[in-house]
């Protein structure tokens, strides 16, 4: 029997990983792992070395006997492991940068896992996954591959449809909305029940129980504070939310409100850059303070990172798979009929018993009738967007653009497709074979 885990984590070089080890720390007793793997690509290695290096230095602080291991060789971290996490950006910064600025041009919503942005971050990511799956399936066959890498929901059901790993997605908007109800009534975040009812990055909140009373429409009242530091703040019109009787995520602003959002971020684009400039700067910042070799925790500036509570999302998914805790997390799972409108091989996010065996989807009970047509659009657009991402088909990725209900016609469709292929076309070598 060996002693304590393996835990691999793909993407290792990320400004989040501090985070992350920050949860390993705090929760050893449940969850005692002994090697950590942070793993990066040779572009990626002073970034793994710096934040690899504060990591051993927090690990010994706490007094823990947990080896960080750094390296570039994916394949000897993998090998073993009990739990493989990813949260790579295939084509770093720039790429990013390219997805937000390139729709502009065209009147279209430019965001990095939303629209025409978020469909070339699939097609660059999904294959390099798979390719991590390859290597899973022959050195970690039974090791649960944990998904952070956006859009999380498409790579998540790629993983499903193309490999044979056991694999969930996670995204930090659930636990930040669980964070922000907890704040609001001053409860434990375990006397919350909220029910998440849609696709990763575009779900709804259809109901939300606070120690057993019924609380949405106080918060359907309170919706300015519900944002995100990636999401530009606006707030809903108070008529719309009423009739509609349930909390949209944030994301669900760049449909509902496509008009003033694109003019916002047209706005800042002109005025000195989008949201990866943003990001560019304050990672510039925490780059600088994990360099300092005083540091021996987790900074506060990693809050501005917009991924806030990513790694308790993480650490309480292991953890519970871990030691079957039977508890609920919002989680990206197979559809397996919980919306009896989609296929069952579908990737949604709803909420799940965690077992020792795997997430088992909870039963929704209010999913407005309103939201299907956006929610089965999407999904459309994602189904043909994955299997273009596999396949390097041109002719999918055009049906898949011009199904996205952010694109107004396909003649837009077409020439956007045109000219985000080419800028990608470093990463996208099936699709110029």
């Amino acid at each position: 029997m060996k002693q304590g885990l393996k835990i691999a984590v793909i993407g290792g070089g990320s400004s989040y990983t501090p985070e992350l080890v920050e949860g390993f720390i705090l929760h050893y007793k449940e969850l005692p792992v002994r090697e950590l793997w942070l793993v990066d690509i040779e572009l990626g290695q002073r970034k793994l070395d710096i934040v690899g290096n504060l990591a051993k230095r927090m690990v010994e602080q706490a007094g823990l006997p947990i080896q960080i291991y750094l390296t570039t060789d994916r394949r000897q971290a993998i090998a073993g492991a009990d739990f493989v996490s990813t949260q790579i950006r295939v084509g770093m910064l720039e790429a990013r940068s390219r997805d937000e600025s390139i729709p502009l041009k065209y009147g279209v919503i430019g965001q990095e896992t939303t629209g025409p942005g978020g469909m070339m971050k699939a097609l660059r990511t999904i294959p390099v996954i798979l390719g991590i799956c390859r290597d899973m399936e022959e050195l970690a066959p039974d090791a649960w591959l944990l998904n952070f890498t956006n859009p999380a929901g498409m790579v998540t059901e790629a993983v499903l449809k193309y490999s044979t790993v056991k694999s969930i997605g996670l995204c930090n908007a659930p636990i930040g909305f669980i964070k922000q109800v907890s704040g609001k009534y001053n409860v434990a975040p375990d006397r919350i029940y909220a029910e998440f009812v849609g696709l990763n990055h575009l779900h709804w909140i259809t109901r939300i129980d606070v120690e057993g009373e019924d609380k949405l429409d106080e918060m359907l009242a309170d919706t300015a504070s519900y944002s995100a530091k990636n999401v530009p703040a606006r707030e809903w019109n108070p008529e719309f939310l009423q009739s509609l009787h349930a909390l949209p995520t944030y994301y669900l602003k760049y449909f509902y409100m496509t008009d003033a959002m694109l003019a916002e971020q047209i706005e800042s684009f002109k005025e000195g850059g989008n949201r990866a400039e943003v990001v560019k700067r304050v990672e510039k910042e925490l780059f600088e303070l994990y360099s300092d070799l005083e540091l021996k925790e987790k900074p506060k500036q990693l809050e501005q990172r917009g991924g806030a509570f990513y790694s308790e999302a993480a650490v309480n998914l292991m953890r519970s798979l871990y030691n079957g805790t039977n508890d609920i997390q919002t989680l990206n799972v197979a559809n397996r009929g919980t919306l009896d409108f989609l296929p069952d091989d579908a990737s949604i996010e709803v909420n799940c018993v965690v077992t020792k065996t795997g997430p088992l989807p909870l039963p929704l009970t209010k999913i407005p009738s309103m939201v299907k047509g956006l929610i089965h659009a999407v999904k459309t657009y994602e189904q043909l967007a994955i299997d273009a991402a596999v396949t390097g088909d041109r002719n999918l990725a055009i049906q898949a653009l011009a199904h996205h209900p952010l694109i107004p016609s396909v003649e837009v469709a077409i020439h956007l497709l045109d000219e985000m292929l080419e800028a990608n076309r470093d990463y996208l070598p099936n699709f110029f074979v």
